[in-house]
């Protein structure tokens, strides 16, 4: 099990692919819809699964919207005709997207990685602590909350979510990194059902990053944990 309280500095967690075959790397331009997106994501994680395709992280936004992971509780959507709710089969809670919101959807197979949940859950902690602080942020963790979160005057903020899913050790779904959304928009919702806690952003940290710049930044952690990538077209 990788270590969880890895820091950016710490050597980098070996969870990489066994050939070294490069990770596909697709950035859609515009906004995508959730129910399409997760339709070319399942049936692209069916194609890896079977061989037909290869591996893929894919960059989004979504337009604004409210999805409830297989933990999610009915109390904890305080509005429900705010934005569109979608019941997903993501681990996890309630979470909001919406734009300035980069949404990373990881398509791997961990069969020619390693099969173990709880390294690869630490692995995609690892990969968003040191994206953070190339972008000048000081992202953690803390013990039985899954994410990334920012250590503030009285108060410790949330500025990444993890939701994953995998099927036949191929996963979907993946991380949310605010970059600069509207967080008011979270208020609709107990984000991850986590009440003693808020949600914050680069902007509201005030590192003005852009999203190619998180895009950037995220880009070269993940080669630094996980191997190379390649361009590839988004799925949809």
């Amino acid at each position: 099990m990788l270590d969880r309280s890895l820091s950016p500095a710490a050597p980098a967690p070996l969870f990489a692919r066994h050939d070294g075959t490069p990770v596909g790397w697709a950035v859609s331009p515009a906004q995508v819809g959730y129910p399409a997106a997760v339709a070319a994501m399942e049936a692209r994680a069916a194609a890896i699964a079977d061989g037909r395709a290869g591996e893929l992280v894919w960059l989004l936004e979504h337009p604004p919207i409210y999805t409830a992971g297989v933990s999610a509780k009915d109390a904890d959507l305080l509005e429900p005709d705010r934005f569109p709710v979608y019941r997903t089969g993501r681990g996890g809670q309630l979470t909001y997207h919406g734009p300035g919101q980069r949404v990373a959807y990881v398509m791997l197979d961990l069969n020619r990685r390693a099969r173990d949940v709880h390294a690869f859950v630490a692995a995609l902690e690892a990969w968003l602590i040191r994206a953070l602080a190339q972008l000048g942020v000081a992202g953690e963790i803390r013990p039985g909350r899954v994410g990334v979160w920012v250590a503030r005057p009285g108060r410790e903020d949330k500025v990444a979510a993890i939701g994953v899913k995998l099927r036949r050790w191929v996963s979907f779904h993946g991380i949310a990194l605010n970059v600069a959304p509207d967080l008011s928009h979270f208020g609709g919702i107990v984000p991850c059902g986590v009440t003693r806690h808020g949600v914050t952003s680069l902007a509201d940290l005030g590192a003005q990053a852009t999203l190619a710049e998180a895009d950037a930044a995220l880009k070269a952690s993940f080669e630094a944990l996980f191997g190379p990538v390649e361009p590839a077209p988004p799925p949809l």
